[in-house]
């Protein structure tokens, strides 16, 4: 028997919290439960499977803006989540009516917790019943695969594999590719003839839709789309569905392999990452559709929800018809993409603007690599993004000219000196190097706990704009003018103007190594 969401809020542990359903609460009436989860971050959607409970308090919403509000309600609609619980209280006096209507629309149960209640605990209980609930359902799920094997081992087309699911657990479902197209579709019942009408059998406008992902070697080939009718168990139809994946993919395989640019995409992918002879990758490039001397990007994203981004990466890269390739390898997307136009380094940019726009994802970095002249250049461009993320990882994702405190999307150029430096200088030259520039500026920072180095880092970074640097460092501008009168005593007077100003500005970037 499944859980349902308001076996959940009545719930003793739950029900503490004085649960009152303030969107969609004809769809909370029907709404099954495949877990509960707990989490504050508000780009939490990506990280979601669907089916899920999600509590949160209210302070990380009501410091977001309206638009990240309703974002947050749109996403985990869109993510497929079974509901979610707003705690209100001082930081959120009541929930935002914009989060309310988008809910509303969306189909989203949304709930108000109005008393605190430990979410770990309620957590602990329901999820324990539904841990026992899964168990049944895992064993439905392999039965339905196994099915579905046996179908395609006897020469079953993909309407009659899919008729195999479609039966047990009673919803429609449907194989489209990439671009939209029906593959292959099935209703229950139907497993007499692989060229059965698939139309839908009745109004569906109860239905549960649960997107499910198809690969063939690592591309993404198609999409599972289940139409789960009120009454039937959701979760059943979500479990069985990501079990029929790989039963999927071998018939689709036998029917319509990935084809030889994507194979090529790869492929080139694997020859750049392993450094193959140039002779090799200008081979795979022509293949893949990419002009071997076009200018080009390396690109690495790394992860733990790369199925997810990999659609959006994919769609973005290809904007505009430019010629580009992926490859996805343990937790690391790999790509490189062609720069058109008269201006690559313009063409970057965009790139660069691009992936900032996409949904933000917790855990995920992205480096883009320095401009290849062409494909020969390739694997120095995805070297040089991997070496970003290795030093965005030790300076905490501030490079100098990046934004905020932690920028997902880094651009290798922002590290330019530092991937000259850990390059081209051993530790002990670069730790000599900062401590003959800064030396009595850093013995200052120790002896008075003072971070006079940072001020004078923020200083040259905006190319000696005192104003601008003050507004950085949230000083004012005498108390600027002060501390960097302090600076040019320590480092032998003002550098403006004299040659030792691209030395100092030099040793504040490797300072950040050492």
């Amino acid at each position: 028997m499944s859980i349902r969401l308001e076996d959940a809020l009545n719930h003793p542990t739950l029900a503490a919290a004085d649960p009152v359903i303030r969107a969609a609460a004809r769809a909370a009436a029907r709404t099954q439960l495949r877990w509960i989860h707990s989490s504050e971050i508000i780009d939490i959607a990506p990280l979601l499977a669907g089916g899920e409970l999600l509590l949160t308090g209210g302070e990380a919403l009501a410091q977001a803006s309206e638009e990240r509000q309703v974002n947050y309600v749109r996403q985990l609609a869109e993510r497929g989540v079974a509901a979610v619980a707003i705690e209100t209280g001082v930081a959120l006096p009541s929930l935002p009516s914009s989060m309310v209507a988008a809910a509303e629309a969306a189909g989203l149960p949304l709930i108000e917790l109005r008393a605190v209640v430990p979410f770990v605990g309620v957590m602990q209980a329901i999820n324990s019943m539904l841990v026992s609930d899964s168990v049944s359902q895992l064993r439905r799920a392999d039965e339905a695969s196994h099915a579905m094997a046996v179908e395609l081992a006897h020469g079953g087309g993909l309407d009659r594999i899919l008729a195999v699911l479609a039966g047990i657990i009673n919803a429609e479902v449907t194989l489209t590719s990439i671009a939209g197209a029906t593959l292959a579709s099935a209703t229950p019942g139907q497993a007499e003839a692989s060229d059965a009408d698939a139309s839908s059998p009745g109004p569906q406008e109860q239905a549960r839709l649960i997107h499910i992902d198809v690969p063939i070697r690592g591309i993404l080939a198609a999409q599972l789309l289940l139409r789960v009718p009120a009454g039937e168990d959701e979760n059943l139809a979500r479990t069985a569905g990501n079990r029929s994946v790989d039963i999927l993919a071998l018939a689709l395989l036998q029917r319509m392999s990935p084809g030889l640019k994507e194979v090529a995409g790869a492929a080139l992918l694997r020859a750049i990452d392993s450094g193959s002879q140039t002779w090799r990758l200008q081979q795979l490039a022509s293949a893949a559709g990419i002009p071997p001397g076009a200018a080009l990007v390396a690109i690495v994203i790394r992860s733990d929800m790369l199925q997810q981004l990999r659609a959006p990466v994919e769609r973005l890269l290809t904007r505009g018809a430019q010629p580009s390739a992926t490859y996805v390898d343990n937790a690391e997307l790999l790509a490189v993409a062609v720069q058109p136009g008269d201006n690559p380094r313009e063409s970057r940019d965009t790139l660069l603007a691009g992936l900032r726009g996409l949904p933000a994802l917790a855990d995920t970095l992205v480096a883009v690599g320095p401009l290849a002249a062409g494909i020969s250049e390739a694997p120095w461009s995805l070297s040089e993004a991997r070496l970003t993320l290795e030093l965005a990882d030790s300076l905490g994702h501030s490079p100098a000219g990046a934004t905020g405190p932690h920028c997902p999307v880094i651009d290798s150029e922002a590290f330019a000196v530092e991937r000259l430096a850990v390059g081209s200088l051993e530790t002990e030259q670069r730790r000599n190097f900062v401590r003959q520039q800064l030396g009595a500026l850093l013995d200052h920072d120790t002896q008075r706990n003072s971070r006079l180095l940072d001020t004078l880092a923020t200083w040259l970074d905006s190319g000696c704009n005192t104003a601008q640097a003050a507004r950085e460092l949230h000083v004012e501008r005498q108390s600027m003018h002060q501390r960097l009168q302090r600076i040019f005593e320590l480092c032998g007077g003002d550098p403006r103007r004299t040659g030792r100003l691209a030395a100092l500005h030099l040793a504040t970037r490797l300072a950040r190594l050492c």
